[in-house]
């Protein structure tokens, strides 16, 4: 498995609708690609920071995700709420739940 993180720090007072554009958009939108495990947002309210955690079977389904434009799309849903440019990292899953993958 394969686990994309987005640290996003959005402008004061647009948490909530970053949340639910996340929610209601980009979820919906992510479920759709080839390859998607599922997804968990956590929120920093004081520091006015988000990190997207996505899931693939594979580190070439999360590429592909960038090669079909799927990613820039969904940034540019919630660029005019970030306070600046997102950052991508991707990381592979070596433990889950007290077992070795």
């Amino acid at each position: 498995m394969f686990v994309r993180a987005t640290t996003a720090y959005v402008r004061e007072d647009m948490i909530e609708k970053f949340i639910e554009i996340y929610s209601n958009s980009i979820v919906p939108a992510a479920k759709q690609q080839k390859g998607y495990r599922g997804a968990h947002l956590l929120v920093d309210r004081k520091n006015l920071k988000g990190i997207s955690l996505t899931y693939w079977d594979s580190e070439a389904d999360e590429n592909a995700t960038g090669e079909s434009k799927y990613y820039s799309d969904q940034l540019l849903k919630i660029f005019v709420l970030l306070a600046a440019d997102p950052i991508k990292e991707g990381y592979e899953v070596e433990f889950k739940d007290g077992e070795v993958l």
